[in-house]
C-alpha cells in the first residue's frame, strides 16, 4: 500500500510541475500554439506516468479517476481515501517546486484554474462533462474486458490533450482537483474562491461517467 500511495504522490508531482509549469513558464494560454502546447504538457505527463507507475498504483493521480474507480467498485472505501491524499500532497509539492523555480526566474503565477465573471454555469457545465468524458475513457480502456490494455496510457493521455484544448478557454481545465487545490493555495485570492467548482464539478462528472460505465458493463454481460 506504502508504495501504491508513494506511487501516486509522485505522479500527480510530475503532472503538476509538467503541466502547470508548461502554462506559467511560457506565459499561459495567449495563442493557438500555448493552448496545444499546455495541452501536450499534461498530456504527455499522463503518459509517461501511466507506463512508469502504472503497474505500482494503476495511475490515477487524479482524485476523480480515484472516485470513478471506486464508484465502479475497483478499489475499497479506504485505499480510495488514501489515494486522493496521497495525490493532493503530490500536487502540492509540484506546486511548491515551481513556486522555487518561478520566484528564481521572477515570473508570477501558479497555473491556478479560474474562470470569467459571469461564467459560472459555463465553468460548471464544461468541468462536469469533460471530466465525465475524460473519466469515462478510463474506465474503458482498463476495463479487463479491453482486448488492448497496454495501449490504455497512451489513449488516456491523449485524450487529455485533447479535453485541455476544448476546456483550457473556458477554465483553463482542471478535470483534476489535486490539481487544481495546490496552485489555488499557492495562489490564493480569486483561485481559491473558485476552486470550490474545481473540486464539485470534476466529481459530479466523474461519479456520472462511472455511473455510465457500469450501464455499458452490464449491456455486455
Amino acid at each position: 500500500m506504502k508504495k501504491k500511495l508513494f506511487a501516486e504522490m509522485l505522479g500527480t508531482m510530475v503532472l503538476v510541475l509538467m503541466g502547470c509549469g508548461t502554462a506559467v513558464l511560457n506565459g499561459g494560454a495567449t495563442s493557438v500554439a500555448a493552448v496545444l502546447t499546455i495541452a501536450f504538457a499534461f498530456g504527455l505527463s499522463v503518459v509517461a506516468m501511466a507506463y512508469t507507475i502504472g503497474d505500482v498504483s494503476g495511475c490515477h493521480i487524479n482524485p476523480a479517476i480515484t472516485l470513478g474507480v471506486w464508484m465502479s467498485g475497483r478499489m475499497k472505501s479506504c485505499e480510495a481515501l488514501s489515494y486522493m491524499g496521497a495525490q493532493v500532497i503530490g500536487a502540492l509539492i509540484g506546486s511548491g517546486i515551481l513556486a522555487i523555480i518561478t520566484c528564481g526566474l521572477g515570473i508570477e503565477g501558479t497555473g491556478a484554474n479560474s474562470f470569467a465573471e459571469g461564467m459560472l454555469i459555463p465553468a460548471l457545465v464544461a468541468e462536469a462533462v469533460f471530466t465525465f468524458i475524460f473519466v469515462l475513457v478510463v474506465l474503458g480502456t482498463t476495463a479487463k474486458s479491453n482486448s488492448t490494455p497496454k495501449f490504455a496510457g497512451l489513449v488516456i493521455g491523449l485524450t487529455l490533450v485533447l479535453v485541455h484544448i476544448a476546456c483550457i478557454p473556458v477554465t483553463g481545465t482542471s478535470v483534476n482537483p489535486a490539481r487544481s487545490i495546490a496552485p489555488a493555495i499557492f495562489a490564493g485570492g480569486q483561485a481559491l474562491s473558485q476552486l470550490w467548482v474545481f473540486i464539485v464539478a470534476p466529481l459530479a462528472g466523474a461519479a456520472l461517467a462511472a455511473g455510465t460505465w457500469k450501464v455499458f458493463e452490464k449491456k455486455a454481460e
